[in-house]
Formats: structure tokens, sequence, C-alpha cells
């Protein structure tokens, strides 16, 4: 399978879906994961508004190193396509909210005043550091029979 071709499978899965599942880490040292509706930009930047006070957000306050799937779950078994993220999560900072806050969400746009202080909400935005796109066990050309995955813009 050509690199191209994964680029087109991964850029497809972040189009076609409007969440995805964050993974963080709790100050117990267990795993948290939530969906989060998101807008990307580009196959880097995933960006979303959070209560701080959310677990997801007070987990990324003490530990950035997140982990994401995007994926449909509305499809049939054996039709799923998925992309695997690693990223690093942060608080957009108060300086660059005027320049995304306008971009998210698609449903809404926020005022960057609606995404600070004293405010309920905040942009936070993770920065993906590794990507990996889901092989079906059943792919044409590089199925083996167990799912599986490979590595995409790394």
């Amino acid at each position: 399978m050509s690199a191209e071709v994964l680029e087109e499978r991964a850029i497809a899965v972040i189009e076609a879906n409007k969440y995805m599942t964050l993974g963080t880490v709790g100050e117990d040292g267990r795993p948290w994961v939530t969906p989060v509706y998101f807008t990307p930009d580009g196959h880097d930047d995933f960006y979303w508004a959070s209560s701080p006070e959310a677990t997801h957000s007070l987990n990324i306050a003490r530990n950035p190193e997140v982990s994401i799937v995007i994926f449909d779950s509305s499809v049939a078994i054996g039709q799923a396509s998925a992309l695997y993220l690693n990223a690093r999560a942060a608080l957009v900072p108060d300086d660059e909210l005027e320049h995304y806050a306008s971009r998210y969400p698609e449903l809404r746009a926020f005022p960057a005043d609606e995404l600070r202080e004293p405010a309920d909400l905040r942009l936070y935005r993770a920065r993906a550091t590794e990507h990996w796109i889901l092989i079906r066990g059943r792919d044409p050309e590089y199925g083996t029979g167990i799912d599986s995955r490979l590595p995409v813009w790394d």
C-alpha cells in the first residue's frame, strides 16, 4: 500500500467524523477516555471546547500526553475505518483564541471571550506526534486476517 493511499484513507477518516475518543491519564495513573466533538486543522491539530474542570481537562493539565481514536461506530462489523493518534494536548493560549475560536465548532462560532476565564469553556488543541491507520484483516492488499495498523505521516 503506497503512502498516498494511506494518507487518503486517514484524511477520509478525519473528514467523515465529528467525534474522537480522547484518552488521558488520571492522577492515579489510570486511563480515562471520553468522546469529544472536534474540529481538525489538517491532520496534525485537533480542537475541542471543554470545561477546564472536566476529568479529561484536569488530566491534560497534569499530563499533556494523550491518545486519540477517530472512527465511525455506525458502520457494519468488518467495515470500520479508524485513525489512531498519539498527541500532546493543551489549552489554546489566550493570544491565539481570536484566530481559532471563530473556526470552532462548525455548529456555532465561539467568540474568544467565551473561551477564556471566567467563562465555563476553554479551547483545547491536541497536536499529533504519531498517526496510524487501521488496516482491516480482510484488506485486499495488506490484510492478514487480523486487524492491524500502519503508520501514516511519521
